[in-house]
């Protein structure tokens, strides 16, 4: 008779998190006390953004990522906008570009100076506008370089090429009511999106069309939030009709049925959800909760596996997640929120437990790096492109950033953006190109060395190991002789 294991393998059965020491925490922010369901919160390897209370309009401040402990109340902030600054997004191609959607109907994308501001920031680098109401989403395509989407209040989805300030897609007659969450799928070829009518659509932007809708898909009336995941399947956050908080999986093939539904707990704050596609676990923080669950999203069933609770005593006014390129390869650390307390910002490490010092192959696959894989007028034309990935094995070291221009169409014929600039790409690579032949030598060489000694290592254990057991046995061998 075979035992069938009880307890699920994984790898991720014993992430732990872990905030951060008080000195390590960003301290006096005013963070902003708007009625939003946005995380108030942005963070890539080199700055972390935050919305906060302003007077006389909306501001978010950005802070070099170590410049943590008691925030000066003079810090600069961004402050361009008119109204409450209601979402901010980092451009995944440019860790110094940031855009804002707010409460004044504009989309405004700024450029922020290498080493942080030294002043307020008060003119972007361009401003779109096309909403009618507040512009509560923004979110930058994941492969498209300059591809910006933006919702608002007036149930409208605009699609930006920010390279040349216009208006790429307009899409105004797929959502009958308010937009809570939009989210991109891994190439961008589509975006799903959670509707406060508690339908989850699927939907092609450059078609307009809509792909797939499964209307209820959480019973309640509280706000519900959907994500792709790397294989397509959507995850959605609710509410049931009892108002216990579910999670869900679906398979856009067939959304009659979701492939999985649980139900969490009785609380009432929106479940934001953070996805890793490198690992494939969900982390789910609720709007006013003081803990993170997660769970690891696999093929076999009940898919959506619940694998533990980070608990703190201070609830979460938003949550900010670090992109895998900047995380600390060598702690093994999986992921890291930066969660919002009332006056505060305090990072929270996820870890995995391990002996050794090495390289971690299975936990850090090669992820999507800086480098854009299209163009914007590639994704226009009907290119679709995965992630460009990096491997994290050199611990990352970040690019020299360009910085994003702004091309008016009528102002210049060519209908490549200044940003695009070819040249610029031709030089680098000539100089890059000179040198690899020693470079690509030395490292082959110190690579070679580095296998040789472990080599030699190797044999040497071996050969200990191999003596050892001889002598063992010789010793087992009197002991039997002597016992006989």
């Amino acid at each position: 008779m075979s035992f069938r294991k009880v307890v699920r393998q994984s790898k991720f059965r014993h992430v732990f998190g872990q905030p951060v020491k008080n000195d390590q925490c960003y301290e006096d922010i005013r963070v902003s006390r708007v009625t939003w369901d946005s995380t108030f919160c942005a963070v890539n390897p080199k700055f972390l953004a935050v919305i906060v209370e302003a007077s006389g309009g909306g501001a978010f401040m950005v802070l070099p990522l170590n410049k943590t402990g008691r925030i000066d109340k003079a810090y600069p902030t961004v402050c361009g906008h008119t109204g409450p600054v209601l979402d901010i997004d980092w451009c995944p191609h440019n860790d110094e570009v940031i855009a804002s959607g707010s409460e004044d109907c504009t989309v405004m994308v700024w450029q922020i100076p290498e080493n942080g501001l030294t002043s307020p920031l008060t003119e972007p680098v361009v401003v779109l506008e096309g909403h009618t109401k507040r512009v509560g989403i923004i979110t930058w395509h994941p492969t498209a370089r300059n591809v910006l989407l933006s919702a608002g209040c007036d149930n409208v989805v605009l699609i930006w090429n920010v390279g040349t300030a216009e208006e790429l897609y307009r899409l105004d007659s797929l959502h009958p009511d308010l937009i809570y969450n939009v989210s991109w799928n891994h190439n961008g070829s589509l975006f799903c999106s959670a509707c406060k009518d508690k339908s989850v659509r699927i939907i092609d932007p450059r078609r307009g069309t809509l792909v797939a809708e499964r209307e209820k898909a959480h019973e309640g009336a509280r706000p519900m939030r959907a994500i792709f995941l790397a294989d397509g399947k959507v995850f959605t956050t609710g509410f049931s009709r009892m108002s216990e908080r579910q999670l869900a999986l679906w398979d856009p093939e067939n959304l009659e049925e979701p492939m999985a539904l649980q139900e969490l707990d009785s609380s009432n704050g929106a479940l934001l959800p953070f996805y890793d596609p490198d690992t494939s676990v969900v982390y789910v923080c609720g709007k006013g909760d003081s803990s993170i669950r997660y769970f690891e999203i696999t093929d076999e069933p009940p898919y959506i596996h619940f694998l533990n609770t980070f608990t703190s005593k201070e609830p979460q006014r938003g949550m900010g997640s670090m992109p895998k390129r900047g995380l600390e390869v060598s702690k093994c650390e999986i992921a890291r929120f930066y969660k919002l307390h009332e006056r505060k910002c305090e990072p929270i490490v996820m870890t995995v437990p391990r002996k050794s010092d090495l390289f971690q192959d299975d936990l850090y696959p090669d992820t999507a790096g800086p480098e854009a894989a299209l163009e914007a007028e590639d994704w226009v034309s009907g290119q679709d492109a995965d992630p460009i990935l990096i491997s994290l094995r050199e611990a990352y070291v970040p690019s020299k950033q360009r910085d994003l221009k702004v091309s008016r169409r009528n102002v210049l014929s060519d209908s490549r953006p200044a940003s695009y600039s070819r040249s610029g790409a031709s030089t680098a690579t000539a100089v890059t190109d000179v040198p690899s032949g020693n470079l690509a030598g030395a490292g082959e060489a110190g690579k070679l060395e580095e296998v040789m000694q472990e080599l030699r290592a190797l044999r040497m254990l071996v050969k200990e190991q191999g003596e050892r057991i001889s002598r063992l046995e010789e010793q087992l061998g009197r002991m039997e002789n002597g016992n006989t």
